[in-house]
C-alpha cells in the first residue's frame, strides 16, 4: 500500500502515524518541502514519476482564490493513475452546508454554502468528483487535537469566550479524523460523502469554559460577538450555525469515536500536557 498525500498537515500526519506501523509506504507534499515531503505551492508541477506505485490518495490542500492547485497542476496525471488507485479521499468542510440557524444537517442535506470559503470547497468537491477517481469526501467539523485546542489557548492567554446567541458548532478530534479515514480505506465506497464530527454540537463558549475548568483556571470573561475583535477568518466561522449529524460514519464504516464529545477529548489532552494544576 502506498499513500500519497497532497498536503501532509495536521490531519494527514495523524493518519500516517496509524498506517506506518502496518507497513505502508507514505509520500506527500508540504508547502516548503523537507522532513520527507516534496515542496509544492501550487505554482509548479511535482516531479515526473511522483505518482508511480501510488495506491491510495489523500487530498488535504484547501482551494485558494483561483481554485484547487493540485487539480490545476495534475488533473491529467490523476486521471492517468485512476485505474491503479484503490481509494482516494478529499478532506472538505461542513461549511458546504452553509448556515442552518442551529438546525441539524446530514449528508443528504442540500449543499448551500454561505461563505466564500464554503463555496470554494464545494467547487473543489465537484471538480475532484469529475476525475474518475475512487473518491470519498470527508466533511470535517472544527478540528482540535495536540497543540491545537482550547487548553493551549487558555494557557497562552489567547482564549476568548465569545457569545453569539444561538451559535452552535460541531467539532472533531484529529485522532478521530484519522480513524474515520482508516475505516473508509478498509471499507471503500467510492462516491460516498461522510460528515466527520463528534456526538455533541454545542456553543463554543462552553468548550472554553470546560477547558479552563480542567486546568483549574478562571474562564475568560464572556464577550458579546458584536464586541469581539476577530480576524476575518474567525468571523467567518461565526457566520454559520448548525448541528452536524455523524450517523453515517457509524452505520456504514462501523466507526466508534475515540472522543465522542469535547469533554473526553480535552480531558485526554489535559492528561497529556502533564501540568500539575490540570485535573486528572
Amino acid at each position: 500500500m502506498h499513500l500519497f498525500c497532497f498536503g501532509l498537515g495536521f490531519s494527514a500526519r495523524t493518519l500516517v502515524r496509524r498506517l506506518m506501523p502496518q507497513g505502508w509506504t507514505i509520500s506527500g507534499t508540504s508547502r516548503a518541502g523537507g522532513d520527507g515531503t516534496i515542496a509544492f505551492d501550487g505554482s509548479t508541477p511535482l516531479p515526473h514519476g511522483t505518482f508511480d506505485g501510488v495506491t491510495h490518495l489523500l487530498i488535504s490542500i484547501p482551494p485558494g482564490e483561483t481554485g484547487d492547485s493540485a487539480l490545476k497542476c495534475h488533473a491529467d496525471d490523476l486521471r492517468r493513475i485512476a485505474p491503479q488507485l484503490r481509494w482516494a479521499g478529499y478532506l472538505s468542510t461542513t461549511g458546504v452546508y452553509g448556515d442552518r440557524h442551529g438546525d441539524w444537517v446530514d449528508e443528504t442535506s442540500p449543499l448551500a454554502p454561505t461563505t466564500v470559503r464554503g463555496e470554494r470547497r464545494l467547487d473543489a468537491e465537484t471538480a475532484w468528483g469529475r476525475l474518475g477517481l475512487p473518491l470519498h469526501i470527508f466533511r470535517l467539523a472544527g478540528i482540535y487535537g495536540p497543540g491545537r485546542n482550547q487548553l493551549v489557548s487558555i494557557l497562552d492567554g489567547t482564549a476568548k469566550r465569545i457569545v453569539k446567541p444561538g451559535q452552535i458548532f460541531s467539532r472533531i478530534h484529529v485522532a478521530d479524523i484519522a480513524g474515520v479515514l482508516e475505516a473508509s480505506i478498509t471499507r471503500p465506497d467510492p462516491g460516498r460523502a461522510y460528515n466527520v464530527c463528534d456526538d455533541e454540537p454545542c456553543p463554543p463558549q462552553d468548550v472554553v469554559a470546560f477547558a479552563a475548568d480542567l486546568l483549574k483556571r478562571p474562564a475568560p470573561p464572556e464577550i458579546a460577538f458584536d464586541d469581539a475583535e476577530l480576524s476575518p477568518m474567525a468571523r467567518s466561522f461565526y457566520a454559520e450555525s448548525k448541528r452536524v449529524a455523524n450517523k453515517r460514519i457509524k452505520d456504514e464504516l462501523g466507526y466508534r469515536l475515540i472522543y465522542p464529545t469535547y469533554r473526553e477529548g480535552l480531558t485526554a489532552l489535559a492528561d497529556q500536557l502533564q501540568i500539575p494544576e490540570a485535573r486528572h
